[in-house]
């Protein structure tokens, strides 16, 4: 039986791995014990120097570790650990997974049959209506959809969930995971307050691997990325200009795998409208050195010339599922989705 003040202390030890963190549990009971240890000895036991993390105190770590314990305790925030049963088996194929994910809402969510819907928070009214309406109808069909809870496609696609709970309430509950990149005591962005509250109450899940009270960090967006794609086997993008964080969540499932989708809605006028306004706001950074070149460049474009499928709505998805790899093109520039073997021609 894992003491939980020493999964705690591991926890918080950002420079450490998943598999270091396993490994150093399995040779401490307590974390009374595990405190006694220096950054130098647990170099040792790990076998990787950390000399550069000066700031490192042991005892200051085990007294936050019992803090986070305690507000877990008092919020109702539960946590599960990477060998747990109720960890997410898909998750836990990472190369270096969360070792514990804290929650709030009904666990049972990760082990349902999920797709992660991602997109940008500068989503055209063609983008939210295409993200809330694939996510709905993906949900009715008993699929969980899997988002980031930003502003934009994520909260459509969490929207269209819910909106699947209300037209058949035989579901049971809101099919939901929200993938947060702050605590989770804490809710980003704040506009999505009421929405948190709506899927809490109904049976949704939030996730974060990061313990009450932690701060955000400008980091914990991209980290967050990597679970969104890795909870699911497949990633659809609705919407996503030049350089969006979406796009970043396509490459960590290209990374881990699994099937990438992106959704008409990523094309047309308004999309290119978008993200128009979007290249020029980077080329000014670009000027400035705030961003490189390959943040520009970085576009659904590059994805589809790749080979990456395209598709018209949940109906649409679920025949590309059952079709063979390379069955299907797609031309941005005519906005036309061809089925190489059906001849089947579908005007974007």
């Amino acid at each position: 039986m894992r003491e939980s003040l020493l999964v705690f202390s591991l926890a918080r030890l950002t420079f450490l791995t998943c598999a270091e963190k396993l490994c150093l549990e399995k040779q401490f009971s307590t974390a009374e014990e595990f405190s006694r240890l220096s950054l130098a000895d647990i170099s040792l036991q790990v076998g990787r120097d950390f000399s550069i993390r000066t700031d490192y105190d042991p005892q200051k770590n085990l007294s936050e570790a019992q803090k986070e314990l305690m507000l877990c305790n008092r919020l109702k925030i539960s946590f599960v650990h990477v060998n747990d049963n109720a960890y997410p088996s898909l998750l836990r194929e990472l190369t270096n997974p969360p070792y514990l994910l804290y929650y709030r809402g009904r666990i049972e969510n990760l082990q349902c049959p999920g797709i992660s819907v991602v997109g940008t928070r500068k989503l055209t009214p063609y983008g939210r209506i295409a993200t809330t309406e694939f996510s709905k109808s993906a949900a009715l069909d008993g699929n969980v959809i899997v988002s980031g809870f930003a502003a934009g496609a994520d909260a459509a696609a969490h929207k269209g969930a819910l909106d699947a709970w209300i037209q058949n309430p035989e579901l049971g509950f809101v099919p939901t995971v929200c993938v947060l990149p702050c605590s989770i005591d804490e809710i980003t962005p704040r506009s999505n307050l009421k929405l948190a509250e709506r899927l809490l109450e109904n049976g949704g899940l939030f996730i974060s691997e990061y313990a009450p009270m932690v701060p955000l960090a400008n980091w914990h967006f991209v980290h967050r990325n990597r679970i969104i794609a890795g909870l699911t086997p497949v990633t659809v993008v609705t919407q996503a200009p030049p350089g969006s964080g979406a796009l970043i969540t396509a490459d960590y499932a290209l990374q881990m795998g699994r099937d990438l989708v992106f959704h008409k809605a990523c094309f047309g006028e308004q999309a290119e409208s978008v993200s128009r306004i979007v290249k020029h706001e980077l080329d000014i950074r670009f000027a400035k050195n705030q961003v490189s070149r390959s943040k520009i460049e970085h576009t659904v474009e590059t994805f589809v010339d790749d080979g990456a499928p395209v598709i018209e709505d949940y109906k649409d998805f679920c025949r590309f599922m059952k079709e063979r790899p390379g069955e299907r093109s797609f031309s941005s520039e005519k906005g036309i989705i061809q089925l190489s073997l059906f001849e089947d021609f579908i005007e974007v």
